[in-house]
């Protein structure tokens, strides 16, 4: 599995996960067997018809132009998720981690033609392999990747941070933060402690604790820390 760096608004890196090309090629099919799947009740509903009616026209309007614009309407209306993409917790986003706008949907799904529809998705494949941000051309022109949201059981990857058994949290209102930013809390705190940007460090305990409101007895190193301690209290009990 790559990863690449994207820069958040307090300018620190953070490693994001590259979705994999079999985890792609997987969503596809996925994404395959639904077109296909729609493809067979609308043949179904329209085989009553009589051509006289303009059973073409219908046939062409009615199943060929959603398949048309499937990857499309999904990934745009869905946040960057088609049902395939879901299904493997896999999401298009800008390649600075942002949520792309109409316009990159557009352009990626217009060089599907050349990445996949036309060469059998052999283009996209090599792409993929040979850029190490998993873009294919699409991709590269849209300014987008496609990253795997799901959740890492690496130790360095992990939420929990190790907590005696006797310990005794100190913030109850650590409950109220999610998942994802108690993620985002430690690989800052942990990325800005190993390069001693103790700057950084304040500014994101200031925004914790006005998240939470509650006012930090200690220094902000020490009050992160502790968050993390009762988050991982909290999540184990």
């Amino acid at each position: 599995m790559d990863n690449f760096q994207i820069e958040t608004a307090q300018n620190i890196s953070i490693s994001q996960n590259v979705a994999g090309v079999g985890e792609r090629i997987l969503a596809y099919l996925i994404d395959g067997l639904i077109m296909l799947a729609y493809i067979i009740i609308a043949i179904m509903l329209l085989g009553g018809l009589d051509a006289s009616q303009g059973q073409e026209w219908l046939f062409i309007s009615v199943i060929m132009l959603p398949l048309l614009l499937y990857f499309l309407l999904w990934e745009s209306l869905w946040n960057g998720q088609s049902p395939g993409k879901a299904a493997l917790d896999l999401r298009v986003v800008k390649i600075d981690g942002s949520r792309p706008a109409f316009s990159n949907y557009l352009v990626r799904w217009l060089l599907r033609i050349v990445d996949i529809t036309l060469t059998s998705g052999s283009v996209a494949v090599v792409t993929i392999l040979m850029n190490g941000k998993g873009q294919r051309l699409g991709d590269l022109a849209a300014g987008t990747t496609v990253i795997s949201e799901r959740v890492r059981t690496g130790l360095d990857r992990t939420l929990l941070v190790n907590v005696p058994e006797d310990y005794r949290p100190v913030y109850p209102q650590v409950t109220m933060l999610s998942d994802r930013d108690v993620q985002e809390i430690k690989e800052i705190y942990k990325h800005s402690l190993q390069n001693s940007n103790y700057k950084v460090i304040g500014k994101l305990s200031n925004r914790v604790s006005e998240l939470l409101q509650v006012t930090p007895e200690e220094n902000s190193v020490q009050f992160l820390k502790t968050i993390l301690k009762d988050y991982s209290y909290y999540t184990r009990h």
